[in-house]
Formats: structure tokens, C-alpha cells, sequence
């Protein structure tokens, strides 16, 4: 492929969207609410379990903060701001300079994350998990070469209406346009590349971009490409349109789902390995827990008549 590079005046696939800000403590814990949207996070954790899925979007439970993912989200802070320098002071010195910085404005902006190293007295474990990020930030340009890319857009939030009615949005990291219009999406991901034969699950996430780009801009993006910091690996796919296509018939599928669980209150848990990472066993009738009290109102079942007090009816507001 041809060298990607800026392509003066912007591009017509930017959006010139500014991405929601960062959410607030109180934010964070809101009242419970149905779904309207799907984000590829939210769709991969009704795909992994149901129940994670209420306990997220619709119960809105509290998660205690990853050191893991707190970390991704850092080192996704540097390369944001690195494209800010010029081209030629693109290097692996300044990003590592960056990450005191953000580290700084991230704790700023969301307070929970002093809870991460509240034990660590001496800093001893900070240091270690900064150095941590500032290893997987240098590892990244033995894999691609900041000096070479303009990006168009920088963390894009994107989205859109499909005609079913379905919202779809999310978050870009990056994206790319070659002079001749071909258009690149960028992931970092600061794990490990997976085996193959799990990687069709990564690629979901870039296909899901890929079909909101394709359906606001009517551009099927040339390049999905996924940098994996943990392990050096960097995975590449050409998307056609059929492509987009099998990926929007999933997502309308999986919405009718997630549609039919809100109305019946039927969230069942899908147990796998992932559950030792959840924070909400508590809640978890796998590990004896029961999840709280339903909170939005469930349809009746077919030919029940309807209530007289008005405390059973429609989802949604009343």
C-alpha cells in the first residue's frame, strides 16, 4: 500500500465530532436505563454474558478501576498526544516524556483511579506500572513510524442511525487517509496479538467501525489494522462490502436479543473463564449471588391482561 499521509483541506470522512467528555464520578453511577445504542464493547459483553451486559449498561454497577485497563488507556493518552509535536519530534523519548503528564491529567479527571495504588506506600508499585506503560509507548515505533503519519482523526467518535433504527457508535484511535482517498483504521491495543483461531473476535471491534464509517460516509475503509503492544504483533484485514454487510445482520440479530431481555427481564449468565475477572460475583447466581431487583419495567406476557395500577406496561418511559 502507498505511504499514508494528511490530505489537505480535511478530508470529507472527518466529522468534525468532538468526542463526549470525560464522564464524571456522579456520572458514572446515573439511574438505571434501557438500551439505545451498541457500541462494540457493549456488543461484546452481551456476546460474552448477558448478565454482564444488564449489570453494565442497564443496572450501571460500579466497577472498581484495572491497573490493566487504566494502563491501556494511558499509553492510548500518549500516542493521542504525540501526534501534536511536528513530524520530526515524533520520537521515542518525547512519548515516554508524556506519560508522567497524562498519568497526571488522567487521575485528574477521574478520582477512582487513587484507589489503584492506595496500598503503595513508597510508590514502588506506581513506578513499576508507569514503567510498564512507558515500555509498551517505545515499543510501538518498532512498528510503525510516527514521523511518517498525519492521521486525519485522532480518538473520532463516530455515530449512526441505521435504517432499522439501531444506533451504532463508538471511539476511533486513529484515522489514516492515503493521498489516493484510501482510508485506514487504526487500534492500538496494548495486550497480546490472540491465536487465530480467536482472532475473528478482535477483528469484530474493526469491522464494527468499519460499517459506521461505510454507513455515514458511504467509504468502505481500505485497511483495518490492529498494533498489539503487548506482544509487537501487528494485524492487518481488507474489508469488502459483504463483509459490512454479515456484520450489520450480527448486530441487528444481537440487538432483537439484548430488545427481548429488556422486556422479559431475562438476563441469564454465560459462565467461561472470563468470570474470575468480574467484578460483580457478588451479584451472580453462578457464584451463589443474586442480582438486584429488576429495575425498569417488564412487558406482559402475551394475551395477560393489562394492570390496573400502571406498574407493568411498555419499556421506557411511562
Amino acid at each position: 500500500m502507498r505511504p499514508w499521509r494528511r490530505v489537505p483541506p480535511r478530508h470529507p470522512l472527518s466529522l468534525s465530532v468532538v468526542g463526549p467528555p470525560a464522564p464524571t464520578p456522579a456520572a458514572r453511577r446515573r439511574a438505571p436505563a434501557r438500551p439505545t445504542s451498541l457500541s462494540p464493547s457493549r456488543a461484546g459483553d452481551f456476546m460474552q454474558c448477558p448478565l454482564l451486559y444488564r449489570f453494565r449498561v442497564i443496572d450501571r454497577l460500579p466497577e472498581k478501576p484495572s491497573p490493566a485497563a487504566t494502563r491501556g488507556t494511558l499509553v492510548h493518552a500518549v500516542l493521542e498526544r504525540l501526534f501534536d509535536a511536528p513530524a520530526a519530534e515524533r520520537t521515542a523519548p518525547r512519548a515516554r516524556s508524556l506519560v508522567p503528564g497524562q498519568w497526571d491529567r488522567l487521575r485528574k479527571n477521574r478520582p477512582e483511579l487513587a484507589e489503584l495504588f492506595a496500598d503503595d506506600a513508597d510508590g514502588t508499585q506506581l513506578a513499576r506500572w508507569l514503567a510498564e506503560a512507558e515500555q509498551l509507548v517505545e515499543r510501538w515505533f518498532a512498528l510503525e513510524d510516527p514521523t511518517r503519519l498525519e492521521p486525519v482523526e485522532r480518538e473520532l467518535f463516530v455515530e449512526t442511525r441505521l435504517e432499522s433504527g439501531l444506533t451504532l457508535r463508538g471511539i476511533i484511535d486513529r484515522v489514516d487517509v492515503a493521498p489516493t482517498g484510501e482510508v485506514r483504521i487504526v487500534d492500538y491495543k496494548t495486550g497480546k496479538a490472540p491465536r487465530p483461531e480467536y482472532a475473528e473476535g478482535a477483528l469484530f471491534q474493526m469491522k464494527f467501525y468499519a460499517l459506521v464509517v461505510w454507513r455515514l460516509k458511504k467509504v468502505v475503509p481500505r485497511r483495518l489494522q490492529l498494533v498489539y503492544l503487548g506482544s509487537g504483533d501487528v494485524v492487518t484485514y481488507d474489508p469488502v462490502v459483504e463483509d459490512l454487510r454479515r456484520v450489520e445482520r450480527k448486530l441487528l440479530a444481537l440487538w432483537e436479543a439484548i430488545r427481548s431481555a429488556t422486556e422479559t427481564g431475562d438476563w441469564r449468565p454465560r459462565p467461561t473463564k472470563l468470570c474470575g475477572w468480574c467484578d460483580h460475583q457478588q451479584f451472580c447466581p453462578e457464584f451463589g449471588g443474586t442480582p438486584p431487583p429488576y429495575p425498569l419495567p417488564l412487558a406482559l406476557p402475551f394475551g395477560a391482561p393489562d394492570s390496573d395500577d400502571g406498574e407493568q406496561g411498555r419499556i421506557g418511559p411511562q
